[in-house]
């Protein structure tokens, strides 16, 4: 055989091999969270906070609270303005 011949061969050889390596696959399922997360976002923009969450936000900003910190006063702050009783002065003591 002569090298042109070899050549063509080994070209329509590779050309017939990695004709599969680039064939298209079906698309991946999509994924249904989406749909779930543009509910939840909407439900949590449609929220209007109270004026208890307000001013307890507002207490917390004033004590310099983040993190846990925060959601527990103000968590215990919301309920007792619920109850009628004024917001605590301070955030009460970790009971574990």
């Amino acid at each position: 055989m002569t090298l042109a011949s070899r050549l063509a061969a080994v070209t329509l050889a590779s050309l017939l091999v990695t004709g599969t390596a680039f064939a298209q696959t079906t698309a991946p399922a999509a994924k249904t969270d989406v749909k779930t997360d543009v509910k939840t976002e909407a439900a949590k923009a449609t929220k209007e906070r109270t004026a208890e969450s307000i001013e307890c936000s507002k207490q917390a900003d004033a004590k310099g609270l983040k993190g846990k910190e925060r959601k527990k006063f103000r968590r215990e702050c919301k309920k007792e303005a619920r109850s009628g009783t004024a917001a605590p002065a301070a955030p009460a003591a970790d009971k574990k």
